[in-house]
């Protein structure tokens, strides 16, 4: 069940991350997130082919597309729900991706600071 209380780091009404590929740990195309998600998928994050290279070094795949999990797999430019930590531990490695803070939930206050996410915001 998703949550009614959909917040984003700002304060506002959590927006959309990215219907195609469909993410979020709901797969609601949001950053949501409940007790359930103890990855804490919260952050809306564009993929940079750095920031995929990472996580894959650090035993997290998400370029290689998993039919039987329906994961069509990720490239440079898609926008992922990724977890709070993970996107925490890019930033100290110096391959933090951009994030969508509109899009990002605030439950990623609980890993990191604002302070971080705006570092790493778009800027539009």
């Amino acid at each position: 069940m998703i949550p009614e209380d959909s917040i984003n780091v700002l304060g506002t009404a959590l927006q959309p991350c990215s219907q195609d590929p469909l993410t979020g740990f709901f797969r609601d195309g949001c950053c949501n997130t409940c007790e359930a998600d103890t990855g804490s998928h919260t952050v809306c994050a564009i993929m940079t082919d750095e920031f995929l290279a990472f996580s894959k070094y650090v035993g997290n795949d998400l370029s290689t597309p998993r039919p039987e999990y329906h994961f069509p797999g990720l490239k440079a430019g898609d926008q992922w729900c990724v977890c709070a930590a993970r996107f925490a531990q890019a930033v100290d490695a110096g391959c933090g991706p951009l994030v969508h803070l509109e899009a990002t939930h605030q439950k990623a206050l609980e890993i990191m600071p604002l302070s971080i996410l705006e570092a790493h915001k778009v800027v539009e």
